[in-house]
């Protein structure tokens, strides 16, 4: 499929990917109260891997904005959010975003992706990760996905690993995390590594 800038689909319809367990879809509105019960619920659990949550992190206005902002990003092919839900009941499980999509030489993103607690290790966000590897390659025309974790995030390390991500290195205090510059083991996806099937 040749790409298009923001991605529009016959009718104006939204792609859903689907994994095994699992599908992906656009963030929406009406997503709001369950995401803002997942994340609520899993704060402790998410807080040391994520960047400063805001003082209004969890009302429905910053939802509005974040909604707005995805929207904005997926209409200038800068990034595309995704939340993942469970395939057998629509439960929201977590999240996955393509973001700094670079295209001319590049054609690359960075993926980067958060499970509610009660659903971590379970195997959702590796099934997450899989189906949206074709989106990535085939329907964004992209050559390179990236990932960064930090060091200490072993689960993190073997999903990507799992899912045929390579490890290049270490990036010495590359993104800002829980309001501290950290280290972060680097890994990529190139085109023709990705696992069939």
């Amino acid at each position: 499929m040749a790409f298009m800038r923001g991605l529009t689909f016959p009718g104006g319809q939204q792609p859903v990917i689907r994994g095994s367990e699992v599908y992906l879809r656009y963030p929406r509105i009406a997503d709001y109260k369950a995401w803002a019960q997942l994340r609520g619920e899993s704060r402790e659990f998410l807080t040391p891997w994520e960047p400063s949550w805001a003082r209004d992190e969890l009302t429905k206005g910053a939802f509005r904005r974040r909604i707005r902002r995805y929207q904005k990003e997926n209409r200038l092919d800068t990034a595309y959010a995704f939340f993942v839900f469970r395939a057998e009941d629509g439960q929201l499980l977590g999240g996955c975003t393509l973001s700094n999509v670079r295209r001319g030489v590049t054609q690359s993103c960075a993926m980067g992706y958060w499970i509610g607690e009660r659903f971590a290790r379970h195997g959702y966000m590796y099934d997450a990760v899989r189906a949206l590897i074709p989106f990535v390659f085939t329907t964004l025309g992209l050559h390179r996905i990236e990932a960064a974790c930090l060091p200490i995030n072993e689960a993190s390390q073997n999903l990507l690993t799992k899912a045929g991500f390579l490890r290049e290195g270490l990036a010495r205090k590359y993104l800002q995390i829980n309001g501290e510059w950290r280290d972060h083991v680097l890994f990529a996806l190139l085109e023709d590594e990705a696992p069939l099937g």
